[in-house]
């Protein structure tokens, strides 16, 4: 992966992650240095500063409401391939797996399918044919999410410049097939009480 997708990776990581005041300054010191932006510094500050001007609380506001338990646009990559399933559980553990294999440890605090720990996983990965089929399945599910996230919501331009700069729009036929082994939840009554003595 080349160093300039590999720094938009990490950027985006961090600003995927739970918001911290530290992890704006740290993304406003990138831009500033960063060689391989250059041309579109612009572009960039135009990115970071409404989340400058936000105060930590609407920070964290933003971030809840926009990615927690929603299923079009949460930050799970297994659950758009195989959602509500049994088959999860052997899906992270398939990533565990990579992870280990590539030399690095997980933070505990998330499962092992955390989006923003996968961005970061890759771009700092080498290249091997696990990685690619990562870079690949991380592609599909980030185009998932930027055609679902509203073009108003201030993390919108992420995936924009993700799909823009560093992933591959996956073909009409890799969604409909990630959409056909996603399963989802069944909520439908039980068909008897449940009595309890």
């Amino acid at each position: 992966m080349r160093e300039k997708e590999a720094e938009l990776l990490l950027v985006a990581a961090h600003l995927l992650d739970y918001p911290s005041k530290q992890t704006i300054e740290m993304v406003q010191e990138w831009i500033n240095t960063s060689n391989h932006w250059s041309m579109e510094r612009n572009q960039l500050q135009l990115l970071i500063r409404p989340f400058q001007m936000m105060s930590f609380i609407e920070l964290e506001k933003l971030y809840v409401n926009t990615f927690d338990l929603k299923a079009e646009i949460g930050l799970y990559l297994t659950a758009y391939e195989v959602g509500d399933s049994n088959k999860r559980g052997a899906s992270l553990i398939q990533l565990q797996k990579i992870i280990n294999q590539a030399g690095f440890e997980r933070n505990d605090k998330e499962l092992a399918d955390y989006i923003p720990m996968l961005y970061e996983l890759i771009a700092i990965m080498e290249e091997t044919d696990d990685a690619i089929r990562l870079w690949k399945r991380l592609g599909t599910v980030t185009q998932t999410i930027y055609q679902n996230i509203p073009k108003t919501n201030l993390y919108f331009p992420i995936f924009e410049l993700l799909m823009t700069y560093v992933f591959e729009a996956p073909s009409d036929k890799e969604l409909e097939e990630m959409e056909r082994n996603r399963e989802t939840t069944d909520l439908a009554e039980l068909p008897y009480p449940i009595m309890y003595n």
